[in-house]
């Protein structure tokens, strides 16, 4: 039996899904029991728990062989990193408690750093926390920089007629689609090679910027002078509170982007074939940004 958590989201749907379609039994947690239902009529069991109940955890993992772990997204938490605490408390409780031998949990690049990494510093937390389970087979997958994160900018380009935000032009990113983060789970879940605590990056299929990243996005929507400004702290603060994002999260995502710029925040790993996964960022936008664009113009 595997266990699923945050099987709705873009990591853990995926997950869930490559896991039944190889015949697997696998019981995915959620709040919402009719966001789950698609994966029901796949076969899947629902079980509906909080990420933070520690005792709800425990009974999701009952007689579970092997699970994947995450911190769910909080965008309007006014104390995100308590949020994560208290998340990764009753994951590795339950995880404890229910005796589960094998655990994949969803981290990220920069996970390496205990502070100043924004809600990083929250994965690196949940990486010691079940580091500390004894008996327990644990890998750590530290993905790069969800090629999602991308999506907002639909609005910016609309609005500005560019592509904005709090990283520098030239920064090379390990840009990351996250279907590839949730196939990767699910092999390692099927393999179960892993042995003791490890961690392992995954590091998309190549680093781009956002300069870069501009251009292909320009090229798909037809704007091909489309380019990225770096704007300050307190307008991309006021853009994200704007969209709806409490103003805690979004210093934190913005301590997150100056740990980016300054290197704290990095890739450890040299590229790979292990580390390397295949969605090309040109594929994520025709397949995922420009329908979202569209959509946004039919709007």
């Amino acid at each position: 039996m595997y266990v699923v958590l945050g099987a709705r989201g873009n990591t853990g749907h995926v997950v869930a899904k490559n896991l039944l379609a190889r015949g697997q039994k696998v019981r995915v947690v959620g709040r919402n029991a009719a966001h789950l239902q698609p994966l029901s009529a796949e076969g899947a069991e629902i079980f509906i728990g909080d990420a933070t109940d520690a005792s709800a955890l425990t009974k999701a993992f009952h007689k579970a062989d092997a699970a994947y772990v995450m911190i769910p997204p909080n965008p309007t938490s006014n104390d995100y990193r308590a949020f994560q605490d208290r998340a990764s408390d009753a994951i590795a409780a339950a995880i404890r408690n229910a005796a589960v031998k094998n655990v994949v949990s969803l981290s990220s690049f920069g996970a390496d750093k205990p502070t100043g990494t924004g809600p990083v510093a929250g994965l690196h937390d949940l990486e010691q926390k079940l580091d500390q389970i004894d008996g327990a087979n644990v890998l750590h997958l530290r993905a790069g920089y969800f090629m999602e994160n991308t999506l907002p900018q639909v609005g910016a380009i609309r609005m500005a007629g560019s592509m904005i935000g709090p990283v520098t032009p030239n920064l090379k990113l390990p840009m990351i689609a996250t279907r590839d983060i949730g196939a990767a789970v699910a092999d390692a879940l099927l393999r179960l090679t892993f042995r003791g605590k490890q961690t392992q990056e995954l590091q998309g299929q190549r680093d781009l910027d956002y300069t870069e990243a501009a251009a292909i996005v320009g090229k798909a929507i037809g704007k091909p002078d489309l380019g990225y400004i770096q704007a300050s702290d307190n307008q991309i603060r006021a853009a994200m509170v704007q969209m709806g994002m409490s103003d805690n999260m979004a210093g934190l995502i913005l301590e997150m982007a100056g740990a980016l710029n300054a290197g704290h925040m990095r890739a450890l790993e040299p590229r790979s074939a292990v580390n390397t996964t295949p969605t090309k960022f040109e594929t994520f936008v025709a397949e995922s940004f420009v329908p979202a664009y569209q959509q946004q113009a039919a709007a």
